[in-house]
């Protein structure tokens, strides 16, 4: 029988399975180490770098073990990538009696009821929509498990998906008529029969937190969870301890009221009227926001008069609607969900427009259409460590970023384990050879508004001597839309923009094309791996701080004032360092990796905490000299061509 300690070794069970499989000495460390917490039912923190191998470190011990586990993830796509290719390769040679589930969140699944109640009300609906809808139905008469993700004739992002999925809020539970025959009811019931459930960060916060009633009794019921990519836990769990409201919702229920009241509930004129003057308030409510999607302080735009004004209007409206819809509870199942819907919403808007109370930061974000209110708590410590405490399971907590400069503590104290274990390992890569870091001379302060013109030089400096493919990471859309449009004037590469695309259509085409440019700004920081020559050389267009008009981060550095703490050291330097890493491992992805990170900031060299993001970047050979970095790429690039000729002449 396979052991956690005979799995990694050059004659264990993966070398059997993995054709060239290399051990690794910090991937055993971490799975031996992974092995004890579940035994003892600990709580362990591991960073491991790019290239340790952290996957199979933790699904070993996981096979391996006892009882019931979950795993987490940061994204959809991870979640997929685990489900589909690593767990299974691992539990064929390592435990293939162990029953293995994949779990997503409801908006995931089809409803069977909603696309029958789409259905009936199809001519309400814009052509596209309907003929969409024709797709889906041909679709849910083959489809096992009903997850959108394999409706492949649709975009991601189609206009009749809302409309036949379900919400939280939206859906009937055990009162829907065709409860029996729901996918996300028999997806949830192979999650319980299951001896490892996948899922991702906000499925699982949202079952903690009660938010997602059915599910919860998933999590009680299992010995170990993995957190993977664990740095985007504390942000994440912010969001479901807190509350939020938005005109989205509110419209999407007034716009389903509306249309139950034109089919099933034609008499209900009074209910219809009402949700009409809502909807027209909603978007008198949106224009007194600005034009551009923005975030902003909600405490301080509660106090505009005019704000206000309108705030209370949409109470005012929303309660009466929710008033003359009680006089019609009992006669439709979707109607009294849209009434507990609308009391739901007038709880939360009341409770977002009492901005006085303390430990919560009150936000709002708009998009071109929408508003979304925020209550948001400042620390989630107490809530997620005592959870931790009062649960007796395994607990672990993995990424290549957690540390600051060598330290948990920054990570650790956010979530309330302090008693945690820690193991910090180190890559095997050798980044001095593989890589150059350049930081170069005389750029522009970091708020000169004309800087990203000589960032575009670089960038074309670098491109031209690039034989692959360069990645621009940005800090602000506007600085990555000012770049764009330069590049695409100057360069005769293919120019692939953030939000022209999909970022998964984006990447493959990025990849495919083997010496595109790629710009992007916050998500494309992380959770992107290309491999090789489609990657040669990252630049970063600044320290990635948090916009110092961050409501979240604004209600926290006022907390840690009146604490009498220093909130830069604490909260500001120590999230951008993790940033700033997380950016820098997407150049070197594999040990036949090579390439040029440039860092455009000079703070990184006149400022005295410098020196810590510096520490906290993997140990590349450095350059202030932007001429050494090119002739670096070059020699890359020839390395490439050489390579790319003899495996043509072979």
């Amino acid at each position: 029988m396979a052991t956690v300690l005979s799995v990694f070794k050059p004659t264990g069970e993966l070398a059997q399975a993995i054709t060239n499989f290399q051990p690794r000495a910090a991937q055993q460390q971490m799975a031996e180490a992974i092995a004890a917490t579940v035994k003892k039912k600990g709580e362990l923190v591991v960073e491991a770098e790019t290239g340790t191998g952290k996957t199979f470190a933790y699904l070993a011990p996981v096979l391996l073990g006892k009882g019931k586990a979950i795993v987490s993830t940061g994204t959809k796509n991870l979640q997929e990538q685990l489900f589909h290719r690593d767990l299974p390769m691992l539990r064929k040679v390592l435990a293939p009696e162990k029953v293995v589930a994949l779990l997503k969140g409801r908006s995931n699944y089809l409803c069977l009821h909603r696309m029958e109640q789409a259905t009936q009300q199809a001519g309400q609906f814009s052509k596209d929509i309907q003929n969409q809808l024709i797709t889906v139905k041909r679709w849910a008469t083959s489809t096992r498990s009903g997850d959108v993700g394999e409706l492949n004739a649709l975009a991601e992002d189609a206009s009749v998906l809302p409309q036949v999925t379900s919400t939280q809020d939206n859906c009937l539970g055990r009162d829907c008529p065709v409860y029996e025959d729901c996918h996300l009811v028999k997806a949830r019931k192979e999650a319980m029969e299951a001896d490892i459930v996948v899922v991702n960060h906000h499925l699982f916060f949202a079952d903690m937190a009660l938010k997602d009633t059915g599910f919860g009794e998933l999590i009680p019921s299992v010995d170990t969870v993995v957190f993977d990519e664990a740095h985007q836990i504390p942000d994440i769990a912010s969001q479901y301890f807190g509350e939020t409201v938005s005109s989205r919702q509110l419209t999407e229920m007034c716009e389903e009221l509306q249309r139950l009241c034109m089919t099933e509930l034609k008499d209900l004129s009074q209910a219809s009227a009402m949700a009409r003057t809502l909807l027209q308030t909603l978007k008198d409510w949106r224009l007194l926001f600005p034009r551009d999607p923005m975030r902003g302080n909600w405490r301080d735009w509660r106090k505009k008069p005019d704000v206000a004004e309108v705030a209370e209007r949409v109470q005012e409206r929303l309660t009466l609607l929710t008033d003359v819809m009680k006089t019609a509870i009992g006669r439709n199942k979707d109607f009294d969900n849209l009434h507990e819907r609308a009391e739901q919403h007038l709880y939360i808007w009341r409770q977002l427009m009492d901005v006085d109370r303390t430990g919560y930061s009150f936000w709002f974000e708009t998009t071109p259409r929408h508003v979304s209110l925020h209550q948001t708590p400042l620390s989630v410590a107490k809530t997620f460590g005592g959870y931790i405490k009062r649960n007796k399971m395994s607990w672990v907590f993995t990424s290549a970023t957690l540390a600051v400069n060598g330290k948990f503590d920054y990570f650790t104290k956010r979530l309330g384990i302090d008693d945690a274990d820690t193991l910090l390992l180190e890559s095997p890569f050798d980044f001095a050879k593989q890589a150059k870091l350049c930081l170069p001379r005389y750029l522009p302060e970091a708020n000169d508004p004309n800087r990203h013109q000589m960032l575009t030089e670089i960038a074309e400096q670098c491109v031209k001597v690039n034989r692959g493919g360069t990645f621009l990471l940005f800090t602000s859309h506007r600085m990555l839309q000012q770049m764009a449009s330069i590049l695409r004037d100057r360069l005769d590469r293919d120019i692939l923009v953030q939000g022209e695309s999909g970022k998964t259509e984006l990447l493959e085409t990025f990849t495919k094309k083997g010496n595109a440019v790629l710009l992007g700004t916050s998500s494309f920081w992380e959770g992107v791996d290309v491999r090789g020559e489609a990657l040669r050389c990252v630049i970063i267009d600044k320290l990635p701080f948090a916009s110092p008009d961050d409501p979240l981060l604004n209600a926290r550095v006022e907390d840690a004032r009146l604490r009498g703490v220093d909130a830069f050291s604490t909260i500001q330097l120590p999230q951008a360092i993790i940033a700033l890493k997380q950016g820098a491992g997407r150049l070197i992805r594999d040990k036949d990796d090579s390439g040029v990170l440039i860092v455009c900031d000079s703070r990184l060299v006149t400022r005295q905490y410098g020196k810590q993001f510096l520490s906290s970047l993997p140990a590349m050979s450095r350059t202030r000299d932007l001429n050494e970095a090119l002739s670096f790429l070059a020699q890359v690039a020839e390395k490439d061509e050489t390579n790319n000729d003899e495996l043509i002449s072979s």
